[in-house]
């Protein structure tokens, strides 16, 4: 159901995006995806710091869904995802913005390994650790790449 997330794997579904790939819903561009799930990335290594944006009590219930077979929404909105965001891109072009999503993915590997017991907020979550987050990362890659048709729903 969930793509594996092991890099090579990861790479041969971004290696299929063009920058005039469309998505099948919402608003976001091909390079928009891919530095957005860079942007996620950096919530969990601490770069991209965001304050948790739901109530502590909801915090078990949230971490039950992610535990679960259950896939993210389509057309979800989220504060850290504007549509005035999806606009706005780091890079010149897409190639960039996948060398960067790869840079991230390494750090982010590399540190938890360094960090063993290391957690991170997410704010629809709480605090991750590292199974917590390669999970969300697994619920996310497959979230965004069914919507680029990289992979079937």
């Amino acid at each position: 159901m969930f793509i594996d997330t092991d890099l090579e794997s990861i790479l041969s579904y971004l290696d299929q995006l063009t920058p005039d790939t469309k998505a099948q819903w919402g608003q976001m561009s091909a390079q928009r995806m891919v530095e957005h799930l860079t942007d996620t990335l950096q919530m969990a290594t601490g770069k991209n710091p965001q304050p948790l944006e739901i109530p502590e009590d909801k915090i078990e219930r949230m971490l039950a869904f992610l535990d679960s077979d259950k896939p993210m929404a389509q057309n979800i909105a989220v504060p850290f995802a504007t549509p005035e965001m999806n606009t706005v891109l780091r890079h010149d072009e897409l190639e960039l913005a996948i060398d960067e999503f790869v840079e991230e993915w390494l750090y982010f590997e590399e540190l938890f390994e360094l960090e063993h017991g290391r957690t991170a907020i997410h704010p629809f979550y709480g605090p991750l650790n590292y199974e917590q987050w390669s999970r969300l990362s697994q619920k996310h890659l497959t979230h965004h790449f069914q919507q680029f048709g990289l992979v079937n729903s």
